[in-house]
């Protein structure tokens, strides 16, 4: 069963999706910051990162960039509504990384079509 930590500061959010991987056979994890995701995933192995990129504190790029240098997380997938993540985005190409995202609102047919495209390569 594969494994994803669902980051999101908006519980409702983020309950709701890990409610749908559930179902669709994914063992899903809530964290609600960017701090607390980053305390799972270093106590525990997770096949995919799911995060909203406009969290208060750290952001889900930041977090992505942290988790994919230290090889916490074998995929990510950004999740945003705010179109200002763009220069976010550039910022993180500069630095040699490139994400997936997702435009809020998400879909349950659409999240769980681009993770397993994402985890394509190892999805078993």
């Amino acid at each position: 069963m594969r494994k994803v930590l669902v980051v999101d500061d908006s519980e409702v959010i983020a309950d709701t999706l890990a409610m749908v991987l559930s179902a669709e056979g994914f063992h899903a994890v809530v964290a609600y910051s960017a701090s607390h995701a980053l305390n799972l995933l270093q106590a525990e192995s997770f096949d995919m990162l799911l995060t909203d990129v406009m969290m208060p504190g750290m952001t889900g790029i930041e977090l992505a960039i942290d988790v994919t240098r230290r090889d916490l997380v074998s995929a990510v997938l950004l999740m945003s509504r705010v179109a200002s993540t763009s220069d976010l985005l550039e910022n993180a190409r500069k630095l040699g990384y490139t994400f997936e995202i997702l435009a809020k609102p998400v879909y349950p047919t659409e999240v769980i079509e681009r993770i397993q495209q994402v985890l394509a390569p190892s999805y078993r």
